[in-house]
């Protein structure tokens, strides 16, 4: 793995329980940790909704990422990287090397 490829610092996010006024277990979205990550575009297409003017874009991105800084996320989470959020579809460990992570994300535009 070349380490000069984890460029960017990205957020995790997630669904963390809290407990609220009620003492009730309830979840809100907070960050997690920020990592470093190399940010790969893989696909994309556009489609317009029918009856409205509406252009929605889906875009799939490649985050790979060191295995330490990613054995704990899990799918039900979403990377924050410029603004833009990107939902987690998989996680791959390429060879089963424990030394990297591909995380296979689907940023929703529209």
């Amino acid at each position: 793995m070349n380490v000069g490829n984890l460029r960017y610092k990205i957020e995790l996010w997630g669904n963390v329980e809290f407990t609220n006024e009620l003492l009730e277990t309830d979840t809100r979205p907070e960050a997690i940790k920020s990592i470093w990550a190399e940010v790969i575009p893989q696909t994309g297409n556009m489609s317009k909704r029918q009856g409205v003017e509406t252009i929605m874009t889906n875009v799939t991105h490649k985050f790979v990422v060191r295995y330490n800084s990613g054995k704990d996320i899990t799918s039900d989470m979403w990377f924050l990287y410029r603004g833009h959020k990107f939902d987690i579809r998989f996680i791959l460990n390429p060879y089963f090397s424990n030394e990297k992570l591909e995380i296979f994300c689907e940023e929703v535009v529209g």
